[in-house]
């Protein structure tokens, strides 16, 4: 045990590492860019009247990405499954560790596809490849097959996270786009909330595979549903 507790140690003095380096990057390699003499400038950018100005657009983003989110529970769940099914407590971080490679690997081509390709089709792609990954641990029962569904996880997050945060940038006005990703990410931190206390007691009641079968289910409801999103708020991606 005591030498489980210094490896974990050992791990997150290393993670520290990284930290540092992105806060001196911070420092002392970002600008911020010099604002445009035309953007008006904002008093008080959570009142309701500068609320009022993010329109139907922004908010049918912001419900788009909390829908799914409700289907995207805590990553924890995956080091949870890799458990469930033997993987080797001390072995475990890896779960996280390809997560987060496919993740990274998969976020610029995404990007430079919805470039080409438009944004609504590749959502549609890593949507649908959340409810393939939430499939397949929900009904692997080998250490191999869940870590196929942590990769899909990842490349679904590569796929997502980035184009919703362009779609929120695109659909608020330029003086309002610190509002709008505060807006966005408060929506959306609370629906990761929600989902994850649905997830734990849903793991509680029927188990693993009851919890990523619950969330392929949702997903599947919220793709069905994201055409008509996409119609009513005329986004062009």
């Amino acid at each position: 045990m005591a030498a489980f507790a210094n490896n974990f140690t050992t791990v997150f003095w290393i993670a520290v590492i990284p930290a540092f380096i992105s806060v001196a990057v911070i420092i002392f390699g970002v600008r911020e860019p010099e604002r445009p003499p035309n953007v008006r400038t904002v008093r008080s950018p959570f009142s309701r009247s500068e609320l009022a100005r993010l329109d139907v657009r922004y908010w049918m983003v912001v419900g788009v990405a909390a829908i799914f989110t409700l289907a995207r529970f805590s990553e924890a769940f995956l080091l949870l499954r890799a458990q469930s099914v033997g993987m080797d407590v001390a072995i475990v971080p890896v779960v996280m560790v390809v997560m987060n490679i496919v993740y990274t690997a998969s976020a610029w081509p995404a990007g430079a596809l919805s470039d080409s390709l438009g944004r609504f089709g590749i959502l549609v792609v890593g949507f649908g490849l959340l409810v393939l990954a939430d499939l397949v641990l929900a009904f692997g029962n080998s250490v191999t097959t869940v870590m196929i569904g942590v990769a899909l996880w990842g490349l679904h997050m590569g796929l997502t996270q980035g184009l919703l945060a362009a779609l929120v940038a695109d659909t608020a006005p330029a003086e309002l786009r610190g509002t709008a990703f505060g807006m966005f990410n408060l929506v959306s931190g609370v629906a990761l909330l929600a989902a994850s206390i649905i997830a734990g007691a849903l793991w509680d009641v029927i188990g693993p595979s009851g919890t990523f079968f619950a969330g392929a289910l949702i997903t599947a409801v919220a793709l069905v549903a994201l055409p008509f999103a996409h119609k009513r708020a005329q986004i062009r991606y």
